[in-house]
């Protein structure tokens, strides 16, 4: 069996007395040698036995007292007090090095502690003015957090939510299934349906588990609304624009024939009169027949399509006006080769009544450029014109909104809904080097 270990101070009290120990027997022994008065000698003993115990307490005092100063210091600090300094920090003493560096790892623990409180202080202030719902689970599945739009949904205070599994809030199903889905979910403060995200993060090397839910049901409502008010703005418009002359000739004619006795004219203006019924409601009938095309895009029937032969086929059909074909890198795509071939037919011809609108004739002015490039796993393909550029960009994409006096207003939503449907997107805007148009048709490649 070992023997037991002596205490730090105690073993530093036995060193000093040995390392005085020499010194004051040598002393000792020499004054009691000598021919020495006997009071003399007791008083000299005396003298050197006092300043032996005396340098011995002192030293180990200075030792010992630095160290219980580091001590509480780093009590202090596992503590979280981060106030306290050490004295005494000087520098090239070895001591005073240590307790500079003490002093240091203070301040530095006092500094992160201040951002840890700021940051949690923010985030919480984040947390509560999200609308979406946030829950943290811990490894149990039981809720340890929950922000205000979260007490919202589930219409309880916060002390009847902490600690309760995700059964027990309804929350069961949101652990199923893939972490990122949308539910349809009914709970106590909405209905309907919601964007589920799940994710996991370790605390106190405990796994747990964040959930987000958020709301689709009123951003859907809300889409749907402009949606319809759009829709019934512009066909409003349209039909407006074909139904007032349709009445107010009608009426014409219906005064007209009316007369006793008939004008000698009136077959003339008559037959004026439909004509110009007729036309407007040819023109009305092309607009439903729009409508009915924007509506009725099949879904695409994708197949192996080589890009640059379409490319070709598409440049050779516009010959009103001059088409440069900058050919890049072989590209093939999974697209439905006749909707891809109708979203490039539709972006050269804005491209070429652009051109057409300032007059340039055929191989005359600045051609149309046609590119395309290959980033990584989507190509971009651009058609560049240098006609007057977008004036309304914000209604490009509006269902049969134009600004030409034949246009049908389809052309765009429709190259829109067949790059979506192909996984990619259309971008519009105006050259940044002169006026004109860039169209970027961006779309997947395997």
């Amino acid at each position: 069996m070992s023997a037991p270990q002596l205490k730090f101070e105690r073993r530093l009290k036995w060193l000093t007395v040995a390392v005085g120990l020499p010194g004051s027997l040598t002393s000792i022994v020499l004054i009691w040698s000598g021919e020495h008065d006997a009071n003399l000698r007791w008083v000299v003993t005396l003298l050197v036995l006092t300043a032996w115990a005396i340098a011995a307490a002192s030293l180990v005092h200075r030792v010992v007292f630095p160290l219980q100063t580091l001590a509480n210091l780093l009590g202090g600090l596992r503590e979280g007090d981060y106030s306290t300094r050490a004295r005494g920090a000087v520098r090239d003493d070895a001591l005073g090095e240590v307790l500079i560096e003490a002093n240091a790892l203070s301040e530095t623990l006092r500094e992160q502690r201040l951002g840890a409180l700021e940051a949690t202080a923010l985030l919480r202030t984040v947390m509560e003015e999200l609308d979406a719902a946030v829950f943290a689970f811990d490894d149990q599945q039981r809720l340890r957090l929950a922000n205000r739009s979260a007490e919202h949904l589930l219409r309880r205070h916060p002390e009847g939510l902490l600690g309760r599994t995700a059964s027990e809030l309804g929350l069961g199903d949101c652990f199923s299934g893939t972490p990122s889905q949308t539910l349809s979910l009914v709970f106590p403060g909405a209905a309907g349906r919601f964007g589920v995200r799940r994710s996991s993060f370790r605390q106190a090397g405990l796994p747990h588990h964040l959930l987000v839910l958020s709301d689709l049901s009123r951003a859907l409502r809300e889409e749907e609304r402009q949606a319809w008010q759009r829709l019934v703005r512009v066909l409003g418009h349209e039909l407006n624009n074909s139904l007032t002359p349709i009445k107010s000739l009608a009426g014409s004619l219906e005064t007209l024939v009316a007369r006793d006795p008939l004008p000698e004219d009136w077959r003339e203006d008559t037959r004026r009169g439909l004509e110009v019924i007729s036309t407007r409601a040819e023109s009305l009938t092309r607009f439903l027949e729009a409508y009915a095309q924007l509506t009725r895009l099949p879904p695409p029937r994708l197949q192996p399509v080589d890009l640059a032969p379409l490319l070709r086929r598409v440049v050779a059909l516009e010959q009103r006006v001059r088409i440069v074909l900058r050919e890049g890198e072989a590209v093939r795509l999974q697209a439905d080769s006749d909707q891809l071939e109708q979203l490039l037919i539709n972006l050269l011809r804005n491209a070429a009544e652009a051109i057409l609108e300032l007059g340039a004739a055929s191989g005359g002015g600045d051609p149309i450029e046609v590119s395309w490039a290959r980033r990584d796993a989507e190509v971009e393909i651009v058609v560049r014109d240098a006609g007057q550029g977008l004036a309304n960009p914000s209604n490009l994409f509006v269902p049969f909104f134009t600004t030409k006096p034949k246009g049908s207003g389809i052309g765009l939503p429709l190259c829109r809904q067949i790059a979506e449907a192909h996984g990619g997107r259309l971008v519009l805007e105006n050259r940044q080097d002169r006026p004109g148009c860039i169209a970027r048709a961006i779309l997947p490649v395997p």
